[in-house]
C-alpha cells in the first residue's frame, strides 16, 4: 500500500467518525490516489492535483473534484511538509442549480401522465404516479421515497419514517389524509400482484425488485417531454428534485399569506426537509419573485417600525 493511500484510508476513518457519510468523496479521491500513483508520485502537487481535477466532467464537477482533493492535502500536509495544496480558486465556483417551480396544473398533467403509461394492466403507472405525487406531496428527496421500506410507511398512524437519509439524519414525515388515501390503494395493488412480496421496499419495479434511479429519471424525461415541460433532447429543464423545491417554497408562501412569523416557522420547515442546517432552508427564500416580494414587505415594516 502506498504512502498516500494509507493516508486516505485514515482520512476517511477520520471523517466518518465525526459522522459524515464521506461515501462519494472517498470514491472520488481514491480515484485520485490511483491517478498519483499512476504516475509515481509520492507527494501531492498543485500541477499534479489540478491536472486530476480537469481531466473529466466540467466545470461544476472540477469544483467538487477540487474541494475534495483541497481538503484532503491540508489534511495530509500536518503530516508531509511538501505537501502542496492547490488554490481554491483555480477553477470558477460550482453554483447551484435554479429550481424549477411547477404549477398545480403542471403536477397534475405529470401525475396525469404517469396514469397513463403503458402496459394499461400493469403496476408500472400506479407506481409512478404514486412516486411522483408523494414526493410532491411531502417534499421527499427522491432517494428518500426510493429507499423506503414497507415497514417504514405507516398507513394507520399517517407517518413515513425516513431512515438515515442525507447528512445521516432520521425524521418522521406526517402525511395529509388524501396522501394516505392514494398510498393505501397503491400498496393494496402491489400486493394484489406480488404475492408474496419480492422485495422490503415500498415503491417497486414490475417484476417486484427495487426501483432504480436511472429508470426513475428516464420515465420523468419521457413525461416531462409529452407534457411540454421540455423539448426533445433537452439536457436541462425541470428535474425530479425540483417537485421537493416547489413543496418548500409553496409552504413558505402560505405562511406568507398566513401573516406567520417566518423566522420561528423556519425551523420547522427545516426539520420536516430533513436540512443539517436552516441556512440550507434560507435559500428556499430567495427562488421565487412572490417570496421575495413577500420577504421585501416584511422588511420594509420593520424598518418603518424602527424608524
Amino acid at each position: 500500500m502506498s504512502r498516500l493511500r494509507g493516508a486516505l484510508e485514515r482520512y476517511i476513518r477520520m471523517r466518518q467518525g465525526l459522522g459524515y457519510k464521506y461515501s462519494s468523496p472517498a470514491r472520488r479521491l481514491s480515484d485520485f490516489v490511483g491517478f498519483m500513483e499512476a504516475r509515481g508520485a509520492k507527494t501531492i502537487t498543485a500541477a499534479l492535483a489540478m491536472e486530476w481535477v480537469t481531466q473529466a466532467g466540467s466545470q461544476p464537477t472540477w469544483a467538487i473534484r477540487l474541494t475534495d482533493v483541497r481538503c484532503f492535502a491540508q489534511h495530509v500536509a500536518h503530516f508531509d511538509p511538501l505537501t502542496e495544496v492547490p488554490p481554491a480558486d483555480a477553477v470558477p465556483a460550482a453554483r447551484r442549480a435554479k429550481p424549477y417551480i411547477y404549477s398545480d396544473a403542471e403536477i397534475e398533467a405529470l401525475l396525469a401522465a404517469a396514469l397513463a403509461l403503458p402496459p394499461a394492466n400493469a403496476l408500472r403507472r400506479w407506481t409512478y404516479h404514486c412516486l411522483f405525487g408523494l414526493i410532491a406531496a411531502a417534499g421527499l428527496r427522491h432517494s428518500e421515497a426510493l429507499n423506503l421500506c414497507r415497514d417504514d410507511v405507516d398507513l394507520d398512524q399517517g407517518v413515513l419514517t425516513i431512515r438515515q437519509s442525507k447528512f445521516g439524519k432520521s425524521r418522521l414525515v406526517p402525511l395529509h389524509a388524501t396522501t394516505i388515501a392514494v398510498l393505501r390503494d397503491y400498496s393494496a395493488r402491489r400486493d394484489a400482484r406480488l404475492t408474496p412480496p419480492q422485495s422490503p421496499y415500498f415503491f417497486v419495479a414490475e417484476e417486484g425488485g427495487r426501483l432504480l434511479h436511472q429508470y426513475v429519471h428516464r420515465v420523468f424525461w419521457r413525461l416531462s417531454r409529452q407534457i411540454g415541460l421540455r423539448q426533445k433532447g433537452q439536457r436541462n429543464g425541470p428535474r425530479v428534485h425540483d417537485l421537493r423545491h416547489r413543496f418548500a417554497v409553496q409552504t413558505l408562501i402560505n405562511w406568507y399569506r398566513a401573516g406567520q412569523d417566518i423566522e420561528q416557522q423556519l425551523p420547522v420547515l427545516s426539520t420536516f426537509l430533513g436540512h443539517a442546517y436552516v441556512r440550507d432552508t434560507y435559500w428556499y427564500l430567495s427562488t421565487t419573485p412572490e417570496l421575495m416580494s413577500h420577504a421585501a414587505q416584511r422588511l420594509d415594516k420593520r424598518w418603518e417600525a424602527r424608524a
